[in-house]
């Protein structure tokens, strides 16, 4: 693996994820496509804007979620922009970072779901903003905040959560020059 970037010890691990009930370590590495599990994208409206999400549970994260049964890389990415952000992609998802999550459940939570290794994946896409995200979609998170703002802001405001995640992710990429 490539050397950790200083300041982003927290993001490469090694943590444990509560809900997910998963140890995980970050990785630069590709990840194989078969256990791919979720993916987030930082999308990128225009240049230096990145869209943000806030649910009604309160959570502030990047627009994704799982892969869906039969699903690609890119249309979950696709799916998940539509149904948490109103956006679609432009251009292709450029993947950059995962976190390679260990299940401690004796069973995959889903049967399609890899288990007990799976590769949670973030990458960039440039997109373009079609509308509110639609309300009322079986298993979809109530999207309550959709917010387009420039990447320091973006950071900032993802950083006033409880999950940290997707600051460190955005800050990667900033870090990294990838946005």
């Amino acid at each position: 693996m490539a050397s950790i970037p200083t300041g982003f010890d927290a993001l490469f691990g090694p943590a444990y994820v509560d809900y997910a009930n998963a140890d995980i370590v970050g990785t630069v590495e590709r990840p194989p496509a078969h256990l791919i599990h979720r993916v987030h994208v930082i999308a990128t409206p225009a240049p230096g804007i990145v869209t943000v999400c806030e649910s009604a549970e309160g959570w502030r994260f990047l627009p994704g979620g799982r892969l869906e049964p039969g699903e690609t890389l890119e249309s979950a990415a696709t799916r998940e922009l539509y149904e948490e952000a109103g956006s679609r992609p432009t251009g292709p998802l450029q993947l950059f970072f995962s976190h390679v999550a260990t299940s401690r459940n004796p069973a995959p939570y889903m049967p399609h779901a890899p288990h007990p290794v799976a590769w949670w994946v973030f990458g960039i896409a440039p997109t373009v903003v079609v509308g509110a995200p639609p309300a009322g979609i079986d298993g979809a998170e109530q999207i309550t905040d959709v917010q387009h703002l420039p990447v320091a802001e973006a950071i900032c405001w993802l950083a006033d959560a409880a999950d940290q995640t997707s600051a460190d992710v955005l800050r990667l990429a900033a870090h990294l020059e990838l946005i």
